[in-house]
């Protein structure tokens, strides 16, 4: 028995489009059958995720996350993915994890916002400056051509380094930020929300990243009644996830307020209706996701 290992370096051989492609390809099988499993030291988290698609096989993600780890220079987010052969559970790969969260999340987001952001979108805010910003630059240049990215940070220093680093403009104002957007994509971990409904202009899509926990949110309950709702996936975020929790919980909105996930793409209604539409996306990363991702990782690396 061979077992492959996916080195970080396999990214060489990646592209966003074809890991769009697949995503989608990977929404035509059957429905996932996903398990979390989420444990808590006050903000420090340890998750487990598993999936298994039927046809294409099974994966299990471990992650930790640790969010005061950058004072002892070390990486918030570690962990392991293990791929499984569908037919057999034979173990089949390890793949390296920062590469299938780095092209997993942004991929999500990608995917979301070719389907659902006006096609002339240029103008793009990154609300956030950690990792998952940084990939988002990768990721929607290669669908929006010529787009123009701007930086909002809560903390000013780290905004304007991360600004320099990636030759972009930092915002200071943030409502400012927000109303001059086309495409605003959320990457923090909040409790609280940073982007307001009033805020939101017609045309705008919102891309929501960061909150993965039952107390995280990063936009209030009126953007939530502002745009129309999607998410990757209902099963990994209408019961998990403060951002769809909380204005549930509240009556801002209902289930029934999501319009679509991935598993409606096929019928043609995880789309933008008119060019005067909010349209918002909430990502929630599920290991159904991870899967569709390592194996168009671990196809990539083998056809290199």
């Amino acid at each position: 028995m061979t077992i492959e290992t996916v080195p970080f370096a396999a990214e060489a051989v990646l592209n966003w489009h074809t890991l769009t492609e697949a995503l989608e390809a990977g929404h035509r099988l059957p429905r996932a059958e996903v398990a979390d499993s989420f444990l808590y030291r006050g903000t420090d988290t340890l998750l487990n995720r598993a999936a298994w698609i039927d046809g294409l096989g099974q994966l299990v993600k471990t992650a930790t996350i640790f969010p005061g780890n950058g004072a002892h220079g070390l990486a918030s987010v570690n962990g392991a993915v293990t791929l499984f052969a569908d037919q057999t559970g034979v173990l089949e790969a390890l793949v390296d994890f920062h590469l299938v969260t780095k092209w997993k999340t942004a991929g999500d987001s990608l995917l979301a916002a070719k389907k659902l952001a006006r096609k002339d979108s240029r103008k793009i805010l990154l609300v956030g400056a950690g990792t998952v910003a940084g990939t988002m630059i990768e990721a929607y240049s290669s669908a929006f051509a010529g787009a123009e990215f701007t930086v909002w940070g809560r903390n000013p220093v780290a905004s304007k380094a991360f600004a320099d680093a990636h030759g972009i403009t930092a915002a200071t104002d943030l409502e400012t930020a927000v109303r001059d957007a086309d495409i605003i994509c959320t990457a923090t971990m909040s409790k609280e929300p940073l982007v307001m409904g009033e805020w939101l202009q017609p045309g705008q899509h919102l891309d929501l990243i960061g909150a993965y926990r039952p107390d995280m949110r990063e936009v209030d309950d009126g953007a939530m009644t502002r745009g129309r709702l999607f998410v990757d996936s209902r099963a990994t975020t209408v019961h998990h996830i403060g951002e769809i929790m909380m204005p549930i919980a509240s009556g801002a909105i209902s289930e029934g307020d999501i319009a679509a996930d991935f598993y409606d793409l096929s019928k043609g209604n995880y789309d933008r209706r008119s060019d005067d539409e909010i349209t918002i996306a909430k990502n929630g990363g599920g290991a159904h996701l991870d899967l569709m991702t390592a194996t168009y990782i671990l196809n990539a690396w083998r056809a290199r």
